[in-house]
């Protein structure tokens, strides 16, 4: 992964060419085989790389309009500097865990009657939210910026993510610094990682913006993805999932890029 996009593609292919039928090494090498294959009945899943430092975009209008309206209110919900650059903050990486991860609904300040003092006590406003991540590669020297029309060389693939936020929490603390103890608690990523290699046949042009981004923000390539993403809740006493939420990542609006440093392109919710 700290490697170039050339070593990426070249592992790639070599590991799709071992696992060929048509490719002899593994295929009639038993003792090769059982050295190189662990049956999934007993693999245990780990994190796909230890993430030194972990980002989250805000870069769907639709979440930042919705989010904007259960904390403002409808006629501020959408704040002005959101159209012109990509707005994010740093999340905490030690509780970025794998998925399946047992997650601990976390205490804190809340203000649910805004006549009274601040509670202590247990979110009462625990959420999801759908989001796509990515992991960068090869990183730039302290101080010098990557041009975005070279940021596809430093993204190694993607993963999805469940970002937990207490909105109640949240609420209370985010002015006049953003997110805190609503959001680091927990966060929630899938163990495989799906490389911009594979995504490629996927890719199209991303949402047009309005108003026209700065110069340094604009390049010409299509570089989002038709991926449809859907989200399902099974409750404990229940045996069947319910579906509540149907998306796809190409509603999301292009992020700009900054070895392993995890970032999200914002909850992947659409109108």
């Amino acid at each position: 992964m700290g490697l170039t996009p050339a070593a990426w593609t070249s592992t790639r292919n070599s590991i799709q060419k071992l696992l060929s039928a048509h490719e002899p090494s593994l295929r009639d090498d038993k003792q090769l085989r059982a050295k190189a294959f662990i049956k999934q009945s007993v693999a245990v899943m780990h994190l796909p790389a230890d993430i030194g430092d972990y980002t989250d975009f805000y870069s769907s209008k639709d979440h930042a309009t919705n989010v904007g309206i259960m904390f403002r209110g409808k006629d501020n919900a959408l704040m002005p500097n959101w159209v012109h650059l990509p707005v994010g903050y740093h999340g905490r990486a030690s509780s970025v865990v794998v998925s399946g991860t047992a997650i601990r609904r976390p205490c804190g300040q809340t203000r649910p009657d805004e006549t009274q003092p601040p509670v202590f006590g247990p979110s009462k406003l625990m959420d999801i939210e759908l989001e796509a991540a990515f992991f960068t590669g090869a990183g730039n020297e302290l101080g010098s910026a990557i041009p975005i029309g070279k940021a596809h060389e430093h993204i190694f693939g993607m993963v999805l993510m469940n970002d937990w936020s207490a909105r109640d929490i949240q609420k209370w603390e985010y002015v006049p610094l953003g997110p805190f103890l609503g959001k680091s608690f927990g966060t929630s990523i899938s163990p495989w990682v799906v490389t911009m290699d594979a995504l490629r046949p996927f890719r199209i042009p991303g949402p047009v913006q309005d108003p026209t981004p700065l110069p340094y923000l604009r390049h010409d390539d299509p570089f989002s993805f038709d991926i449809r993403l859907e989200v399902a809740i099974k409750a404990a006493e229940s045996s069947d999932a319910s579906t509540v939420c149907k998306s796809n990542f190409k509603l999301v609006t292009a992020c700009d890029v900054y070895v392993n440093v995890c970032f999200t392109c914002s909850t992947c919710t659409g109108q």
